[in-house]
């Protein structure tokens, strides 16, 4: 119960990810009806007992649509960051291991990056590549590259020049070794936590491509691509567009809530504090 009462930040934080995790890959056993099924029928219907959350322009379910949006969302962000992470974190560790010129190389190439908005620049690799979920992925992934790299290099300086990972180096070990078994796992609370708040600015950053045609494509739903195409119909039917901004809301808020209860909870310094 202390425990309970310490961490009920991170614990409720956790639940709701873990929720909405279950819910969008188990879309397929959850949603009641085939998210692309079409029914002229029952074009712009409200919230009723048959389709919960109403229906869009085409007669399709919007609880559906919603959760498999979800999903699609979900699979995207995170293939993005994990790319990222893998990229961005592998050079910054080799610049704060190796410095010298490798440093300074990779350094200068990451403030190119840097110097390019966060949108624009994933358009305009969304334009080489073709507007798809693939290339939405790949541009996210480029974006938040350079903030894994200057992340990592920065503790990783520090871990480099300790006493520990000196004297590994005079007993012999490899480069290899010192970096998975002495540096890595020293950074490993740096990233989970910044790995769960970019995943939160992913969604949004994957919504607003959906939303501007450069994501996903119809006719596979996803949450950015339900507000696009659920503006032409505010007046009509606001349902659509009401109930994908606020999937969208509840994704972002549950991995910023986790990544900030992540933080409190393994930073010494915030630890001491309380």
């Amino acid at each position: 119960m202390r425990w309970w009462r310490r961490q009920r930040l991170l614990v409720v934080s956790a639940a709701l990810v873990a929720a909405v995790m279950v819910l969008a890959f188990g879309a397929g056993l959850v949603a009641p009806y085939d998210p692309l099924q079409q029914s002229v029928v029952a074009r712009l219907r409200g919230p009723s007992a048959a389709h919960w959350l109403g229906t869009d322009q085409l007669g399709r379910d919007v609880l559906s649509r919603v959760l498999f949006g979800t999903r699609t969302s979900l699979v995207t962000c995170v293939a993005a960051v994990a790319l990222a992470l893998l990229a961005g974190g592998t050079l910054g560790l080799l610049a704060a291991f190796y410095r010298g010129w490798l440093d300074r190389i990779v350094m200068r190439v990451m403030d190119v990056l840097f110097a390019f908005p966060v949108l624009l620049l994933a358009i305009g690799i969304i334009a080489a590549l073709g507007p798809d979920g693939r290339g939405a992925a790949i541009a996210i992934a480029v974006v938040y590259t350079p903030i894994f790299a200057r992340l990592l290099r920065g503790p990783a300086l520090v871990v480099c020049a300790s006493q520990y990972v000196t004297g590994a180096r005079a007993m012999g070990a490899s480069d290899a070794r010192i970096l998975f078994r002495h540096v890595l796992p020293n950074l490993a609370s740096v990233v989970l936590v910044q790995t769960s708040l970019l995943l939160s600015a992913a969604v949004l950053v994957e919504a607003s491509l959906s939303f501007l045609g450069l994501g996903t494509q119809p006719p596979t739903p996803s949450l950015g691509l339900m507000l696009s195409e659920g503006r032409n119909f505010l007046l009509l039917s606001p349902w659509s567009a009401i109930f994908a901004g606020l999937a969208i809301l509840v994704v972002s808020f549950g991995f910023n809530l986790l990544g900030d209860a992540l933080r409190d909870t393994l930073d010494p310094r915030l630890r001491g504090g309380r």
